[in-house]
């Protein structure tokens, strides 16, 4: 009833051997690798410089900014300490003086 060819039965359910699609998947994986790697580290080394180049530019801004303030806060605090007192009385001042045009 029942004819062998091949090694198996002819009408007999085909088996699938799972674990010669596992080397189809392995290939692939490889393969994925090796071609898609440079773009892939191409792109993080662009992302890594440009996070060192925003956080270097940060830190330079940051230092100026100190060094402005250092340099403007104790010149506006001495400023204010020059300011002459308000008088406790009304001080008379003199009526300027208005010219005739000549």
């Amino acid at each position: 009833m029942w004819s062998k060819v091949y090694g198996r039965l002819v009408g007999e359910p085909k088996r699938i051997d799972a674990k010669a699609g596992a080397g189809v998947v392995g290939v692939s994986a490889v393969a994925c690798a090796a071609c898609c790697a440079g773009p892939i580290l191409g792109f993080l080394a662009a992302a890594g410089v440009t996070a060192t180049v925003g956080a270097v530019l940060f830190g330079a801004v940051g230092v100026a900014a100190v060094l402005v303030a250092a340099f403007v806060w104790p010149r506006r605090r001495q400023a204010r300490r020059c300011r002459p007192a308000p008088a406790a009385e009304p001080v008379p001042v003199a009526a300027p003086r208005l010219r005739s045009p000549s």
